[in-house]
C-alpha cells in the first residue's frame, strides 16, 4: 500500500499541472511539487490548512458543499488569470475530497491554444476539400491545350509568372479556362505544396465576404463560433490566393482588400490581434475593370495592385483551330473518369464543333462532351449525338443569305433536323424527343406546324402509349 502511495505521488509531483487536494470542509490535505513551485510556498507546510489560507478566491470548499464539478473555469491566482478544474470526489455516494487542478499557467495559453486548434481544424477541412478536388482534376500546364500563337504566349507568360510573386490578373470571357491558368501558375511555382485558396467574389454574401476573407474572433457576431474562425487569407498563408470573379467585389471591400495586399496583414473580425499570411495574389474577372474604374465601380489602386503580370485568355471562336485537338483532351479525360476507351469523332462532327460560335467557351465544350458521353451508346461521336442547336447553327452558317432569309434558313434547318431524329429512331417520337431534347408534346406541335404528323421515315410509327 506504502508502494503505491509512493507511485501516486510520484506521478503527481511529475505532471505539468498543479494539483490541490482538500477534504470535504475545504482543508489541504495534499498540494503537489509543481504548484508550489509556481505559488512560491512549500507543499508540505499547506497541510491542514484551509484552502482559502492557500489561495485567495479559492472554491474547493464550496464545490465539496455542492457537489457540483467545475470544469476548465478561470481563477485569479497570484496575480493572473488560470484555468482551473475542480471536481468532486465520492465514496459509495458521499463526498469526501475536492481534486483541484490548475491545467495550463494561465487563460492566455489556453486561447492560444484554442486559436491554434481552430485553425488547424479549418486547414484539415481545406485540405480535405483540395485532396478531393485533386482526385478529379489537377491543372497544370500540360492541362491548357492549344498551339495557336495567342495560347503559346499566354502559357509563356504564365511560366515566367509562376516564378515570381508578383501578382497576376486573369481577363476573359465567362468559360475561357481562367481558373486552370491560375491553377498552373500555383502548380509550377515554389508554393505548389501549400494551399491554393479559391474565393469567389460573386458567391459570398456581400454581409458575410469580411469574414469568409479575414475570419472572426469569437462571439464577433450572432451565430459566430465561440472559438472564432479563420478567413482564406489566414488559411493561405505560403500558398496562393485566387479571387475569381474580382469585378463583382463590393466598392466597400475593395480598400480592406488594397490594405491586406499592401501589408499582408490583418485583424480578423470582432478581434485585434494582427494577423501576417504570407501569400501570392491571382485575381481573375470576365467585367472591364478599366471600364468599371471610369463609371466609379472599380478602384484605379486597386487594379494597379492586381494588373502587374496581364493575361488576356481569348474566346473559343477567336481559336478554332484549338477545337479539334481541345475535343480530343476532354473526351480522353472522361474516358478516364468514366474508365472506359476514349470516344472517337467522325469529320462531320469535327466540323460542327469547328464552326460553332461556342457563346460557352471551352466549359460549353465540356458539358456538350460531358453529356454525349454519359448517353451514348455508340464508339465514334456523329451529328446525331451533337445538341440540335448547334447543327441548326452550323446549317444557318453554310446556307447563302439569298435562300430567303434567316427566318427561311432556320425554319428548314428545323425541319430537316425533325425529319432526320425520326429517322435516326426509328420514326419512334418519344425517342425522337429524346434525341432532341425537347418533350415529346413540343415535338407533335413542331410535327404538326411543318405538316410531318403522320411521317413513318419508311419504317413502323409504333411507339408507346
Amino acid at each position: 500500500m506504502t508502494d503505491r502511495l509512493e507511485m501516486y505521488e510520484l506521478i503527481l509531483n511529475n505532471i505539468y499541472n498543479g494539483v490541490l487536494i482538500t477534504d470535504v470542509n475545504g482543508y489541504v490535505t495534499y498540494m503537489n511539487d509543481p504548484y508550489g513551485e509556481f505559488l512560491g510556498l512549500a507543499p508540505a507546510a499547506q497541510i491542514g490548512k484551509h484552502c482559502t489560507e492557500v489561495l485567495e478566491h479559492s472554491r474547493m470548499h464550496i464545490v465539496a458543499k455542492t457537489g457540483k464539478a467545475e470544469i476548465n473555469e478561470t481563477q485569479w491566482i497570484s496575480g493572473q488569470k488560470m484555468v482551473v478544474q475542480r471536481i468532486p470526489i465520492r465514496k459509495n455516494g458521499t463526498i469526501v475530497a475536492v481534486y483541484g487542478q490548475v491545467m495550463f499557467k494561465n487563460a492566455k495559453e489556453v486561447g492560444d491554444l484554442a486559436a491554434r486548434l481552430s485553425l488547424l481544424q479549418s486547414k484539415v477541412e481545406m485540405y480535405e476539400q483540395e485532396l478531393i478536388n485533386l482526385r478529379s482534376t489537377r491543372y497544370t500546364f500540360d492541362s491548357i491545350v492549344g498551339s495557336t500563337p495567342d495560347i503559346a504566349e499566354l502559357k509563356k507568360i504564365a511560366r515566367r509568372a509562376s516564378e515570381i510573386d508578383f501578382p497576376v490578373l486573369i481577363s476573359g470571357e465567362s468559360g475561357t479556362g481562367k481558373e486552370i491558368f491560375a491553377q498552373a501558375i500555383h502548380q509550377a511555382g515554389p508554393r505548389r505544396m501549400h494551399p491554393f485558396v479559391r474565393i469567389s467574389c460573386a458567391a459570398i454574401p456581400r454581409d458575410l465576404l469580411e469574414s469568409e476573407l479575414f475570419g472572426y474572433a469569437g462571439g464577433a457576431f450572432t451565430g459566430a463560433s465561440p472559438k472564432g474562425k479563420p478567413g482564406k487569407f489566414e488559411l493561405a498563408n505560403r500558398g496562393t490566393v485566387f479571387l475569381d470573379e474580382i469585378g463583382e467585389l463590393p466598392m466597400s471591400m475593395q480598400p480592406k482588400l488594397l490594405q491586406v495586399l499592401e501589408e499582408k496583414e490583418f485583424e480578423r473580425v470582432g478581434g485585434t490581434t494582427v494577423i501576417k499570411s504570407d501569400f501570392r495574389i491571382i485575381a481573375a474577372t470576365n467585367r472591364d475593370l478599366e471600364k468599371m474604374i471610369e463609371q466609379g465601380r472599380f478602384r484605379s489602386d486597386l487594379f494597379y495592385r492586381l494588373n502587374v503580370i496581364s493575361l488576356h485568355i481569348p474566346p473559343l471562336r477567336e481559336r478554332k483551330a484549338d477545337i479539334s485537338a481541345m475535343t480530343r483532351h476532354i473526351l480522353k479525360r472522361l474516358a478516364r473518369e468514366a474508365a472506359v476507351s476514349p470516344a472517337g469523332l467522325c469529320d462531320e462532327a469535327e466540323r460542327v464543333l469547328r464552326v460553332y460560335h461556342w457563346p460557352g467557351n471551352v466549359r460549353e465544350l465540356e458539358n456538350i462532351l460531358e453529356r454525349i458521353v454519359s448517353s451514348m451508346e455508340d464508339e465514334i461521336i456523329t451529328t446525331a449525338h451533337l445538341p440540335m442547336h448547334m447543327l441548326a447553327d452550323n446549317k444557318s452558317g453554310s446556307e447563302s443569305a439569298g435562300t430567303g432569309g434567316l427566318k427561311t434558313i432556320l425554319e428548314k434547318t428545323e425541319k430537316d433536323l425533325l425529319v432526320k431524329a425520326l429517322r435516326d429512331a426509328g420514326g419512334n417520337k418519344m425517342k425522337a424527343a429524346r434525341m432532341l431534347g425537347i418533350h415529346r408534346t413540343h415535338l407533335y406541335k413542331k410535327l404538326k406546324n411543318y405538316g410531318l404528323a403522320g411521317i413513318r421515315s419508311g419504317v413502323s410509327s409504333r411507339e408507346p402509349a
